[in-house]
């Protein structure tokens, strides 16, 4: 299901940490970046905390500035984005700045932790996921029915643990603080877990005053039906490749990109690439890879439509080629229509191959685009 586009913020000593265990709070961040910090905050649909953070910070989570609030307004949005926090036990103190500063609030919690709310009497909307917490049921819930389309994500430290470990971070934007905290019983930033392979790709630094900004993005597809975040870049790409295609009115027009399990993107293409007007977008990729490269058994090919079952124009259909290549999940936008091959199933092909099949609807728009003159 669609998720908020989830951005991580924090700010950490040089050493890692999110704090030091003083009674007051450790103020890592410059006071530039505090502006910055807000004018983020503005630009968003929601921002969240957990509640350990609640319970240790008090926060207000506000946008401060006057002039940014007036531009929510004037743009026909909240003064003041969602605020939401999450609670496994719904144990949180009524009299905490959370629930009486700013605009609307929802607390995200487990059907226990529900009950234990209400009778605390907290002000704010209170929703059940269940015996348990389930990030993907919450940013589901967040988009569908809350309509949060860029949520912020504030901490702590073990919030941003889990979102990056499930895969569900759009964007790490990393504060680093010229100090040291060197406690062991001082709260870190993140902590052990099943973290993705491959590198973050590098998206800005900034020097703020004293302190660096840096923004990342992962890189690395998922592994199985569950999509995650890098998965949303890569197929965001075929669908602009699929936009460069020369048009046809005898052909879709498509982009698909080949990445390996770490991140690295092996080839790309798209369909009439260089001039040959029959070739489709997952063959002009695979063409420019090395049939050899061990990396294509573990690689995921992104297509903005799904790859094709038959064709008169090559004797070998998209889907063959990816089996042969040894390629085991693909990620498309959008099942191929009738327009030209009926009944076609790409999709059942890999999958009857033991390829594993992942659709992101919230795609096919986007997909669709490039091809909208074409019969329907």
């Amino acid at each position: 299901m669609p998720h908020p586009y989830v951005l991580l913020s924090a700010a950490v000593s040089l050493d890692g940490y999110l704090d030091d265990t003083g009674p007051e709070r450790l103020l890592l961040s410059s006071p530039a970046d505090f502006g910055r910090v807000d004018e983020v905050r503005a630009s968003v649909d929601a921002i969240l905390i957990g509640a350990g953070t609640v319970r240790a910070d008090n926060p207000r989570l506000l946008v401060n500035s006057p002039e940014r609030r007036a531009a929510r307004t004037a743009a026909g949005l909240p003064e003041y984005p969602l605020k939401v926090t999450v609670s496994g036990s719904g144990d949180l103190d009524p009299a905490a700045q959370f629930w009486h500063t700013g605009g609307e609030k929802v607390l995200y919690t487990t059907d226990k932790g529900a009950e234990r709310a209400r009778a605390l009497g907290l002000a704010t909307d209170v929703v059940p996921l269940g015996a348990d917490l389930d990030w993907r049921r919450l940013l589901t819930h967040l988009h569908d029915v809350r309509g949060v389309r860029r949520l912020m994500v504030e901490g702590g430290g073990l919030i941003h643990t889990q979102l990056l470990t499930q895969g569900l971070a759009d964007e790490l934007q990393l504060v680093l603080a010229p100090l040291f905290v060197g406690d062991p019983e001082a709260p870190r930033l993140f902590g052990p877990g099943g973290y993705q392979s491959g590198r973050l790709r590098l998206l800005e630094t900034r020097r703020i005053e004293d302190v660096v900004l840096m923004r990342y993005e992962p890189t690395a597809p998922g592994t199985g039906p569950l999509p995650v975040a890098a998965d949303h870049h890569w197929l965001g790409l075929a669908c602009e490749l699929a936009a460069q295609c020369p048009p046809s009115d005898t052909a879709f027009s498509v982009g698909a990109v080949v990445v390996a399990a770490d991140g690295t993107e092996l080839a790309r293409g798209h369909s009439r690439e260089g001039g040959d007007p029959v070739v489709h977008a997952e063959e002009a990729a695979l063409a420019k890879t090395d049939p050899a490269d061990p990396r294509l058994a573990g690689a995921t090919v992104y297509s903005s439509l799904e790859p094709c079952a038959r064709r008169a124009s090559r004797p070998a259909p998209c889907a063959r080629l990816i089996l042969d290549a040894g390629v085991r999940r693909v990620v498309t936008a959008w099942r191929e229509p009738d327009t030209f091959v009926a009944e076609a199933d790409g999709s059942g092909v890999l999958a009857a191959g033991g390829v594993e099949v992942v659709v992101l609807p919230e795609f096919e728009e986007r997909a669709k685009a490039p091809n909208h003159h074409l019969p329907r």
